[in-house]
């Protein structure tokens, strides 16, 4: 399934993921070159709590951290502009509220389980 955002652009690479999937949400996603569907990239996000199926993907928290590292190497250099400075403190701001999830889910002695 083509993922669809009128935040994104479509003009050099598409990205899909699978149509079908558990744990209420999709896991794999793949990214194509629109110019000849070639695959240039899959990404596995983790499937099922680690607690219950063990390690098999990426965290969100990784891919987040991938990106912000990337903007800041733009940010050491002559494309270093105040949209990627906004751009990282609302990654880091994401991060931070992702861990503040997970701490909760570890207070209350469920992370890493599909107990809500």
């Amino acid at each position: 399934m083509e993922l669809k955002s009128a935040l994104i652009t479509q003009k050099y690479t598409q990205v899909e993921h699978e149509d079908n999937y558990s744990y209420n949400a999709p896991h794999h996603f793949k990214v194509k070159r629109v110019k000849d569907g070639d695959v240039l990239c899959e990404v596995d996000f983790q499937e099922g709590p680690i607690n219950e199926v063990g390690v098999n993907g990426v965290c969100n928290e990784d891919l987040i951290a991938m990106v912000i590292r990337r903007l800041e190497g733009f940010q050491d250099s002559s494309f270093k502009c105040r949209e990627n400075a906004v751009a990282i403190t609302k990654f880091e701001e994401g991060l931070m509220w992702l861990r503040k999830r997970t701490m909760g889910r570890e207070a209350r002695g469920v992370e890493g389980t599909h107990v809500v």
